[in-house]
């Protein structure tokens, strides 16, 4: 098998409106309108060419998964949001980068990332 890429992440959310709120306002993603009826609760998100699937469904306790995106300047990125009024934590090195994280209203921890060039 080789591998082309990541084409999506499903994430399991409490509530559906709740979460599309947070990833369409705060964090930008679009939403996709291709998504099927699938007889459940859900959403498909744009984002930066892959995608992110939304689930109606409990989400699970927080013991450390996450979904990380990319973002040009992650200084920038974290005062937009804290003048929000959304907690954010860091931003901290790692690696080759700075990241912060930030819990979207289920639970889910969303980790943000910019690459810094060595």
């Amino acid at each position: 098998m080789q591998a082309l890429g990541i084409h999506h992440v499903s994430i399991n959310v409490t509530d559906v409106d709740a979460a599309l709120a947070f990833y369409t306002g705060p964090l930008g993603l679009t939403v996709r309108e291709d998504r099927p009826a699938f007889g459940f609760a859900g959403a498909w998100l744009d984002v930066g060419g892959q995608q992110i699937h939304l689930i109606g469904a409990p989400a699970p306790d927080n013991l450390g998964q996450h979904l990380a995106m990319q973002v040009g300047d992650l200084h920038a990125t974290v005062a937009e949001l804290r003048a929000q009024g959304i907690e954010v934590a860091g931003p901290s090195p790692v690696g080759p980068g700075l990241q912060s994280f930030l819990v979207d209203p289920s639970g889910n921890a969303v980790e943000l990332y910019e690459r810094v060039a060595p």
